[in-house]
């Protein structure tokens, strides 16, 4: 799961798929058709749209934010929790209408809820003519050409290679400061409680150069950020000859050279001092301190890890098929904390009530919460999802109310530890990049800290896209508050 959810340090399940939601803005360069798109889930699933949205413009479609004026409606969909699928079904109920009136509509269903249902999904809902899978999105023209003739259409292919490494997304709900590049596709690992393995298929590495030359060019465009996405970056491996991590790692002395995260990271960073990045998501078996060290090495690469460890207990984790335990996941956060101090960023998900947990297996998640410190954390109860290692092998024994009673200990927690790791940003100068206006207030702006913490500063003193250093004059739970010092200062 990937998040950086914009003014919202402390977030529950709930409150998590309410946020993660976007929707296509208005797009006119002339195209003939109009291409209407919603987005759910996590960070990939928004990048996955962009890259939609390209290949639609390249075959004639501008975007729009009425759904009423669109020729197609796609849902790009989530299914890691049964509310996100819920929320895709009501939602399509609420297009009824629209096909209604435009027979002619066409409405897509894309993403891991394709994949997950295939088939199916036309069959439940009557409405849908498309169902296309993360790796199929090249077809959509055609799919699209095809439905126009009354045929209803599935691609939920699962590809060893694609990375779609040559398109060119186009950027949708783009602040034009900051921006998310994709490195890798798919996911080798299996956690037991996970659908994203069935639904994107096997990890394969995006080509670096292909990578890099997509940064420089929003560099070029005026961003000041670029955020490095993956299920698990920290396996990211490619060489010239094999881009699939698993083919790779059986031939790896039989290729030219490998490149992997650390090399990524740092190629990356030298793109220009001014382009700040950043990366999710971590995984705590495969982060190491090569990576650690080149963060580092650059100023510019920001001194923030998402490192969800999902329990504090090791029996638990072994049930999850984590792949560590207790011990290993402390060993990597003290790792971070003596290479990068103890001013680095760390944030966490975590699931309680999964299958069999005892009440002293979750107070072991509470009592690991207190040694790391999490800056903030994105916190859930243990939803079964079909198809996955937990659903066939173990019963979800917990009570729904337990559940939700450990959640709240879990949220309650992370409050109190959010808001001790906030005091000692007080009095601190900080640099931070200017996103745009505070959303309670057009007298204030906002921009982030290289700690992924929100830091709101009065207007009138910088603009959009703006480096400013600042020192911290107050702190809430969720929030810092600065006044500045300079503008665009030097950074090289």
């Amino acid at each position: 799961m990937n998040n950086l959810i914009a003014d919202i340090d402390i977030i529950s399940g709930e409150e998590a798929q309410a946020c993660d939601f976007k929707t296509t803005p208005d797009e006119n360069t002339g195209k003939s058709k109009k291409l209407y798109i919603e987005s759910y889930g996590c960070q990939m699933n928004f990048a996955d749209s962009e890259i939609v949205a390209s290949i639609m413009k390249d075959n004639g479609f501008d975007t729009t934010a009425d759904f009423q004026q669109a020729d197609v409606i796609f849902l790009n969909t989530c299914s890691i929790r049964e509310k996100a699928e819920l929320t895709v079904r009501k939602r399509l109920s609420d297009f009824q209408r629209a096909k209604k009136a435009k027979p002619e509509l066409t409405i897509g269903v894309l993403g891991c809820m394709a994949e997950r249902l295939k088939e199916n999904l036309l069959a439940e809902e009557k409405i849908v003519d498309l169902v296309v899978g993360p790796d199929a999105y090249r077809d959509l023209p055609n799919l699209i050409s095809a439905a126009e003739e009354g045929e209803k259409g599935v691609n939920t292919f699962l590809s060893r290679e694609e990375t779609y490494a040559d398109i060119a997304p186009v950027r949708l709900n783009s602040n034009g400061v900051t921006a998310f590049i994709s490195i890798m596709r798919g996911c080798d690992n299996m956690c037991s409680f996970c659908v994203v393995p069935f639904t994107r298929g096997r990890e394969r590495s995006r080509d670096p150069h292909s990578i890099v030359a997509e940064a420089q060019d929003l560099f070029a465009k005026g961003y000041k950020e670029v955020t490095l996405l993956g299920q698990n970056v920290d396996s990211y491996k490619w060489s010239p000859e094999e881009n699939n991590k698993a083919r790779l790692n059986k031939k790896e002395e039989e290729v030219t050279h490998v490149v992997n995260f650390a090399h990524l990271l740092e190629m990356v960073a030298q793109v220009s001092p001014y382009l700040r990045v950043r990366f999710s998501t971590s995984h705590p078996k495969d982060i190491t301190d090569e990576v650690l060290h080149t963060m580092k090495k650059y100023d510019n690469i920001c001194k923030y890890i998402h490192l969800p460890v999902q329990s504090g207990n090791s029996r638990v984790l072994e049930l999850m098929n984590r792949t560590y335990d207790r011990e290993w996941y402390l060993n990597r956060v003290n790792a971070i904390r003596e290479i990068l101090g103890e001013e680095c960023g760390i944030s966490s998900d975590m699931i309680t009530g999964f299958c069999t947990e005892t009440e002293e297996e979750h107070q072991d998640t509470l009592s690991l919460m207190d040694i790391v410190k999490y800056d903030f954390s994105y916190m859930f109860f243990y939803s079964e999802r079909p198809g996955t290692l937990a659903a066939k092998k173990y019963e979800d024994d917990i009570p729904l109310e337990t559940k939700k009673r450990r959640l709240a200990e879990v949220i309650t927690k992370q409050a109190h530890l959010s808001s001790e790791r906030n005091k000692l940003d007080f009095g601190q100068e900080q640099l931070i990049l200017i996103e745009g206006t505070a959303k309670k207030s057009d007298q204030q702006l906002k921009g982030r800290n290289s700690a992924n913490k929100v830091v709101i500063i009065p207007a009138g003193h910088a603009k959009k896209g703006d480096y400013v250093r600042v020192k911290i004059t107050e702190v809430s739970q969720a929030t810092l508050f600065g006044e500045v010092l300079e503008v665009n200062p030097i950074l090289v």
